[in-house]
């Protein structure tokens, strides 16, 4: 996706990439946002938590994770942690593993992605996975609903302004 690319500035005050999700205005519920922060201040990755479900629970979590987070760092089956994050949410503690993959090729305006369709042993949990130029990971973990090709078009950087501190 060559219009992403990274920010930099003197004082980090959020991320320095650029987050790729729904924009907050286009949703009509509520939205909640996170970051994680490595022990030198820097952002390790961004995620958004969508809840259409009236405060039951999010339907949806976005993750955008750069290039050596840890929380990209897994175990053979073991989940995102977008999904870990909406199980939490939920309040479910079922055990879930990722029990197959399968890459499926997306056009997204004029990008192909190719995405990686993770099946879970939770069926009503749906995840999707795609690399962007700029080497960041995006999830998305979704609850008792499908991810379906027409999602991507939603997706656009948000503004760096969401994510500052102050």
């Amino acid at each position: 996706m060559s219009f992403l690319r990274r920010r930099s500035a003197p004082i980090p005050a959020g991320p320095d990439f650029d987050v790729l999700a729904m924009d907050p205005g286009d949703w009509p519920g509520n939205l909640g946002a996170g970051l994680l922060p490595a022990p030198d201040g820097s952002c390790q990755g961004v995620f958004l938590r969508y809840d259409l479900f009236g405060g039951r629970g999010p339907a949806m979590v976005i993750g955008n994770l750069p290039e050596g987070s840890p929380a990209r760092d897994l175990a053979d089956k073991q989940v995102p942690f977008e999904v870990a994050q909406l199980l939490l949410a939920l309040e479910n503690e079922e055990e879930v593993e990722v029990v197959g993959v399968e890459d499926v090729p997306v056009m997204q305006g004029d990008n192909l992605l190719i995405v990686r369709r993770l099946k879970l042993s939770e069926s009503r949990i749906a995840c999707v996975q795609f690399d962007r130029s700029d080497n960041v990971l995006v999830t998305i973990a979704a609850w008792d609903r499908p991810i379906t090709d027409d999602l991507y078009a939603l997706l656009k950087p948000l503004p760096a302004e969401m994510f500052q501190q102050g």
